[in-house]
C-alpha cells in the first residue's frame, strides 16, 4: 500500500488570477494558476500517486517571494529550491528556463541550443509545456522564432503580462 504523500498549499491573489503554490514541506513541487488545478494535479499524480493537500499560508516563505516578484523584485525566485520530477530531459529543460535572465526572451531553438540539442526545439517546446512550476522556472521567457508569443498553459494573455511585467518589449 502507498502511503499517501502530504503537499502544503497556499492560494494567492494576483492581477492574472489566483495562483497556487504547492511545496513538499522543503521545496516548491508545483506553481500554476487556480483555473488550471486540474493540470497541476494530475502532474503530481505523475510524481505523488496518493497525495492530500493541507492549506498553509506561505510555505517555506515561497508565497511572500512570488508576492514580491509580482510587484517588481527581479530577484525574489532566484533562490527557490524546486522538485520538478520529470524525466532527466524534461528536468534539463526546465533547470535550463532559470537561465534566461529577467527581462529577456529566447526561442525554443535557443533554449535547445543551450542544452546541447540543437535539433530539439519540438521536444524542447513539449517539456516546456509541461512545466510544473511557472514563473519560478520562466518558461514565459521562451518564444517563437519569430519574435511570436507561443503556447503557455497558463494561457497566452498571462504569457504577455508576465513578459510586460518583466518590461519585455515584444513586437
Amino acid at each position: 500500500m502507498v502511503s499517501s504523500v502530504k503537499l502544503f498549499i497556499d492560494k494567492i491573489s494576483s492581477e492574472i488570477g489566483t495562483i497556487l503554490i504547492v511545496s513538499n514541506g522543503e521545496k516548491l513541487c508545483a506553481l500554476d494558476f487556480a483555473d488550471y488545478e486540474p493540470r497541476m494535479c494530475k502532474l503530481l499524480q505523475k510524481r505523488y500517486p496518493s497525495f492530500y493537500f493541507q492549506e498553509t499560508k506561505n510555505p517555506q516563505g515561497f508565497s511572500s517571494l512570488v508576492k514580491a516578484y509580482l510587484i517588481g523584485d527581479r530577484y525574489s525566485l532566484e533562490n527557490i529550491p524546486v522538485d520538478t520530477g520529470g524525466t532527466p530531459f524534461q528536468q534539463q529543460v526546465w533547470l535550463a528556463l532559470q537561465t534566461i535572465p529577467w527581462g529577456s526572451t529566447i526561442s525554443y531553438g535557443q533554449l535547445a541550443a543551450k542544452i546541447n540539442k540543437p535539433t530539439a526545439a519540438r521536444a524542447v517546446g513539449l517539456a516546456n509545456s509541461l512545466n510544473p512550476i511557472a514563473i519560478v522556472l520562466p518558461c514565459h521567457r521562451v518564444i517563437g522564432s519569430n519574435n511570436v508569443l507561443t503556447g503557455y498553459a497558463g494561457g497566452l494573455e498571462r504569457k504577455r503580462w508576465l513578459l510586460n511585467h518583466e518590461m519585455v518589449i515584444l513586437p
